[in-house]
């Protein structure tokens, strides 16, 4: 099965996967798989490319038309073990696992596959051109979004509400003014080398 072969009137037992979080040196890695209801209309896009408040109403549409959606983490520390890429499948792996049913067919987001004990396969830009993996990025960036923002109200000085993570100049200059905390990835520049500050 390819692109050009998919049947976008009836998604019914294809999942969709992506990942968010890989570039960031705070957080987890957070993966989705979404099975779209079957006749789901052609509505979801590149979460990239929609605005935040875009992105968590077609969340919330998602999770109102009976989709069956999967997350799977990879936290700092399992990122930090793995690397990114290895981490990155493995929370894929977890997000599919958590699916209600077994998918029929599993299309993942890029160039790499996770674990998977049936038909499989991974489609460059799949999300730009595959409804149920377009899906899966507006979930997984969505949730992952969540996370930042509650971790943000917890550590204010931090700034994660705003850049949820990732190495933005102040996100640099708050971890060089009060050091690191545990859901900093201490492998990633310019986390490493610094010394551990206060654990939260």
């Amino acid at each position: 099965m390819n692109a050009q072969s998919l049947n976008y009137n009836n998604f019914d037992g294809i999942a969709g996967v992506d990942e968010v979080g890989r570039g960031a040196i705070a957080g987890p890695i957070v993966a989705a798989a979404v099975i779209l209801p079957r006749h789901q209309e052609p509505i979801f896009k590149d979460s990239k490319k929609i605005s935040s408040n875009k992105r968590r109403q077609l969340y919330r549409a998602l999770k109102a038309s009976g989709a069956d959606i999967g997350i799977g983490t990879a936290s700092p520390r399992e990122i930090e073990k793995l690397n990114v890429h290895f981490a990155s499948l493995l929370a894929m792996k977890r997000a599919i696992e958590r699916l209600s049913r077994v998918p029929l067919q599993v299309l993942v987001d890029g160039i790499f596959l996770p674990d998977f004990n049936g038909p499989i396969r991974a489609i460059a830009k799949g999300d730009e051109r595959i409804q149920p993996i377009s899906a899966a990025s507006i979930v997984a960036k969505v949730f992952r979004d969540y996370l930042m923002v509650r971790l943000g109200r917890r550590f204010p000085i931090y700034g994660l509400m705003e850049h949820k993570g990732y190495p933005t100049k102040k996100h640099k200059i708050a971890i060089k003014e009060h050091g690191i905390l545990k859901f900093h990835r201490r492998t990633f520049e310019p986390v490493r080398g610094l010394s551990l500050g206060v654990e939260g």
